[in-house]
């Protein structure tokens, strides 16, 4: 992981106003001094467009945002590319997200301006572990809900054909899939198939 996009809106409206000292002592307080610093590359957004536009070069993402605004950030990114999400923790970001209470902001890690370099690469290294775990629950999920999705229409077409044929479930069971092997069609394709021909009969009584 080498390439790093750090999205930090404010970044576009930053204008030098305070003394020459401080202005060089909070330059060196941010993601793309230190994550340089440390040897990476870093790819800076100010807006969505441009994030966007970056998303394929980067390996993960740094939000320097307020959480109350990670989750859209997040959300809207991962529908391009799915990377790790890290929220740079500063004074600023921290005081400013305060009253957030949500617990559902996409973040698979955080960083602070006070890690040393040896932190900020485990740091990494864990919210990149982090996400591809997320990617595979989400992946397990989308299966089981596939799965469950076609226990309800088989269940169903299992219940029309206990009533239309007076037999038992276990028998309308083995109608499905002899039925399924015929037309070498899945069990669930035969079981819609069924469910959406009897609701039509159905509505024309």
């Amino acid at each position: 992981m080498r390439s790093l996009l750090v999205v930090d809106h404010r970044a576009a409206n930053e204008v030098a106003m305070a003394d020459p000292q401080s202005d060089q002592l909070s330059k060196k307080q941010t993601p793309k001094y230190l994550l340089e610093t440390y040897g990476y590359h870093v790819l800076r957004a100010a807006d969505e467009k441009k994030a966007e536009l970056q998303m394929s070069s980067a390996d993960a993402v740094i939000l320097h945002l307020p959480l109350n605004e990670v989750k859209q950030w997040g959300t809207k990114l991962l529908k391009q590319k799915t990377v790790p999400m890290l929220w740079w923790c500063s004074a600023a970001s921290a005081s400013l997200s305060a009253a957030y209470c949500e617990d559902d902001a996409p973040i698979d890690g955080i960083l602070t301006p006070s890690m040393s370099e040896q932190e900020m690469h485990w740091a990494l290294h864990f919210g990149s572990k982090q996400c591809f775990e997320r990617l595979q629950w989400k992946n397990e999920r989308k299966q089981l809900e596939g799965r469950l999705e076609e226990r309800k229409w088989i269940d169903m077409a299992k219940g029309i054909l206990c009533k239309i044929k007076n037999i038992s479930e276990a028998e309308a069971y083995d109608v499905l899939r002899k039925q399924a092997m015929n037309e070498r069609k899945r069990m669930v394709d035969v079981a819609t198939s069924i469910v959406k021909v009897y609701q039509i009969l159905q509505d024309q009584k």
